[in-house]
């Protein structure tokens, strides 16, 4: 069996990464960005062979379902 390194080890510091994060986590999402990434994740995981699934119809869905707090 191959030798593997160990995943348990820390990760590298990444002072970038870390300064990018900071910056996305105090500018927040708006409604409209959020209304987006929905009808983005609608209509990516359709499946391939479902017919007449669009982006607009991805959005005409969001409009109309909405989820409930469980």
């Amino acid at each position: 069996m191959a030798a593997r390194k160990s995943l348990l080890k820390p990760a590298p510091p990444r002072p970038e990464l870390e300064r990018l994060l900071a910056a996305a986590v105090k500018t927040g999402v708006s409604d409209e960005q959020l209304l987006e990434q929905r009808v983005s994740f609608i209509y990516g995981n359709a499946p391939a062979s479902a017919k007449g699934i669009t982006k607009e119809s991805a959005r005409a869905a969001t409009r109309r379902l909405r989820l409930l707090p469980a």
